[in-house]
């Protein structure tokens, strides 16, 4: 009995060794796997760009989506992630650290007025949030670029007060938060990237303003040189020069 029950042992144990030595070696399946780290802004394009190129190559990719500023650090110290989707000025930090392969352009993104969709409230220009009693929302400049570019431009303006007034407890550290509060009526009109009102379009439409901004915001794929799989990574940087920019633009990244 004992003889029995150690051979039906056995041949359980011999089954699962068989099934994953299956699993990772069937005709098709990659053994390597790419661990993307992207910024929350760009999840739409970047799954896109990441469905293509496991399609095309059979590679495995992990997508981690967080604020850029929290993904930073893991790639300062150089322990996580093989590939890095952000903005500038991601792109230079991730230099500076010594943790940048090369990077690829993909897109770019700008701060956009957005209200309801329809336009309930008729505004035209970045200055007419202003307006005395408007509801606002803005993305906190404490942890947003984009946040901080619409700060300086309404100090510019001479209007940073009043705004900051009408937002009051409304600064928001995520864009869907923005969104968010406008179409559930709890703001009226807010800022944020243009690729992430772009994901919003069905409740929020864009007020078409004039770029005034100092600087330009880039959005880079970058490859991180501490990757155990350099190979794989200049694979999608190669996939991303030839690719990322069509579908980036379909999300409305762009100038």
């Amino acid at each position: 009995m004992k003889k029995t029950f150690i051979l039906a042992e056995t041949l359980v144990i011999v089954g699962i060794i068989v099934i994953l030595l299956l699993y990772y070696f069937l005709p098709g399946r990659s053994a390597a796997q790419l661990t993307i780290l992207c910024g929350g802004s760009f999840k739409k394009p970047a799954e896109k760009l990441v469905e293509a190129f496991e399609q095309e190559t059979g590679v495995d990719v992990e997508i981690s989506f967080g604020q850029s500023e929290d993904h930073l650090p893991h790639v300062k110290a150089q322990r996580v992630g093989d590939v890095f989707i952000s903005h500038s000025p991601y792109m230079k930090y991730t230099e500076d650290a010594q943790s940048a392969s090369r990077w690829v352009l993909v897109g770019y993104i700008s701060p956009v007025l957005v209200v309801k969709k329809g336009n309930p409230i008729n505004l035209e220009k970045v200055e007419d949030m202003a307006r005395p009693g408007l509801k606002v929302a803005l993305p906190n400049p404490e942890f947003s670029t984009c946040g901080e570019m619409v700060e300086q431009l309404l100090k510019k303006k001479g209007i940073w007060d009043d705004v900051k007034q009408n937002v009051g407890n409304a600064f928001f550290r995520s864009h869907s938060q923005v969104a968010t509060a406008i179409k559930v009526g709890d703001r009226e009109a807010g800022m944020m990237w243009n690729g992430v009102a772009h994901a919003w379009l069905d409740d929020l439409e864009i007020v078409p303003t004039p770029y005034e901004y100092d600087e330009v915001i880039e959005v880079g794929v970058i490859g991180l040189s501490y990757s155990k799989q350099p190979e794989i990574v200049e694979k999608f940087l190669k996939f991303s020069e030839e690719n990322g920019k069509n579908i980036f633009v379909e999300f409305g990244y762009t100038k």
